[in-house]
């Protein structure tokens, strides 16, 4: 019987540790990550024998079919490549440790192997990496039953008895714990150089509503109406009935840019001083009879350390960044619509070797940086998770059909424009792009493939009174970016 799926949400809690209870975590997590290592290659090599099987040499070049995937699946299972043929494999290897894993996080590891592998077998993936020493950062359980578990306010796990920290005046943590624990995770984190481990609990349900303390209000309210989301690899433009927004994405992350960069060029600097054999005399890395091993210098690994500080403040400034616009979104709307967008494809860069009307080459480099600083796709993905704890779906409209960068509403007619274009001119009327474009898709047919151009008149009027609002407010703004046109 396949269980039952019900809505889950994460509560992270602090563990109070002991100096000699983080020495067992520490083990624990070196053994899960040898276990790990050893159900990768083992699903690796049975992969590779199957790629040399003659039959699925010639079934594979069928054309995708019920019957090619039923012989496929057979192949799979006669060669042991499948998640429950991992567990098996498990099984016998984690017996020496048993004192240590559980047979439910040991399949757990393999469930991960398997996920991890999974991508690789169908081209989501170029390549799998194995973990290295100290990169095996969190450990999880099938059941709050056995394992891994969370039980009257401590975490047990074997001989294991580790306090959860629980503020008194948490109010959000004390409602969620009313709700019944899935399964834990444990995960661990090094936080300006010292180790620290928390607990995640994987709760039913939906979230508790923040309440505003002095009012008794809920904070963040779902709205009501049709919302436009024009996202950029760096700005968001927002349009609904009664506001008008275009902010930079996560922008906490900009100031920890400008250090970052000054870190890695330190590093460049300490790695060609402690290893000047390694490149050529034009400063390129040697490709041939480069087989040494490379030398860090202990300067060169606190440098290296003082960086991974810093990008984990960044990831976690971003996090919040993010969540805090969600939250502020879901209360101007309830039918939120956003083109369809291939962020993956944005971060490579260019195939083809082109040349601009003067001649010179043309840079392949695209928006890799700007995606990995700002993560776009990301935010998406925390507006649909709290859009569906309310019910109410994301809507991706057809980039293709839409064309929103190219419509104009008052002649019915598409037109092109270059990138660098950041306004559009209709009616007499000067209107940033983004944020037109985030008007047009707010005015997108239940069909997601054409714009209502009669709901585009009726709106004209109060877009154009809050645009104007919100220029003013930008030009005062220190907060831009070239992109807004500003």
């Amino acid at each position: 019987m396949a269980k039952s799926k019900t809505k889950s949400y994460v509560l992270t809690l602090k563990l109070k540790t002991e100096r000699w209870q983080e020495h067992v975590l520490e083990k624990r997590f070196e053994i899960a990550r040898k276990l790990y290592n050893a159900c990768l290659r083992e699903c690796l090599k049975r992969y590779k024998k199957l790629q040399h099987d003659r039959e699925y040499k010639q079934v594979i070049q069928q054309p995708t079919s019920k019957e090619k995937n039923k012989i496929l699946n057979e192949l799979y299972r006669f060669y042991g490549v499948t998640e429950y043929a991992l567990h098996d494999f498990i099984k016998p290897m984690r017996y020496p440790f048993k004192k240590h894993i559980d047979s439910h996080t040991a399949q757990k590891i393999a469930t991960r192997a398997w996920l991890a592998f999974e991508k690789l077998a169908f081209g989501n993936a170029n390549q799998v990496y194995f973990k290295k020493q100290n990169e095996m950062d969190s450990v999880e359980s099938k059941t709050n039953e056995t394992g891994i578990r969370f039980k009257d306010g401590r975490l047990l796990w074997h001989e294991l008895s580790i306090p959860v920290i629980v503020r008194k005046n948490d109010i959000y943590a004390h409602i969620a714990l009313q709700d019944r624990v899935k399964y834990c995770r444990i995960v661990r984190k090094r936080i300006r150089g010292k180790i620290k481990y928390d607990i995640q609990l994987i709760l039913e349900g939906i979230p508790p509503k923040k309440m505003n303390k002095e009012t008794g209000n809920m904070k963040y309210p779902l709205g009501q109406g049709d919302v436009g989301i024009d996202i950029g690899t760096q700005t968001i433009a927002v349009c609904s009935t009664n506001d008008v927004k275009l902010f930079m994405l996560a922008p906490s992350v900009e100031n920890l840019e400008k250090q970052k960069r000054v870190l890695l060029r330190k590093l460049d600097r300490q790695r060609r001083a402690n290893n000047p054999h390694k490149y050529n005399e034009d400063g390129t890395i040697k490709k041939e009879d480069n087989k040494e091993k490379w030398i860090w210098s202990k300067n060169y690994i606190k440098t290296k350390n003082q960086l991974a500080e810093l990008q984990r403040k960044m990831a976690d400034k971003r996090k919040q960044d993010h969540h805090r616009l969600a939250n502020w979104m879901i209360t101007l709307g309830d039918c939120f619509k956003v083109e369809t967008m291939n962020f993956k494809a944005l971060q490579k860069r260019a195939k083809e070797t082109k040349v601009d009307a003067n001649g010179k080459y043309k840079k392949k480099k695209r928006f890799g940086k700007s995606i990995a600083n700002r993560a776009p796709s990301l935010f998406l993905n925390i507006l649909n998770q709290k859009l569906q704890y309310e019910n109410k779906p994301l809507h991706f409209v057809d980039t293709f059909s839409v064309k929103a960068s190219q419509y104009d509403h008052q002649n019915n007619e598409y037109k092109k424009k270059t990138l660098s274009q950041r306004w559009h001119e209709t009616n007499g009327c000067k209107i940033q792009r983004d944020l037109y474009s985030a008007f047009l898709i707010m005015n997108v047919k239940d069909n997601r493939k054409e714009i209502d151009q009669q709901k585009c008149l009726d709106r004209w009027d109060s877009f154009i009174h809050l645009h104007n609002k919100e220029m003013e407010r930008l030009r005062l703004h220190p907060c831009v970016v070239s992109s807004m046109g500003v």
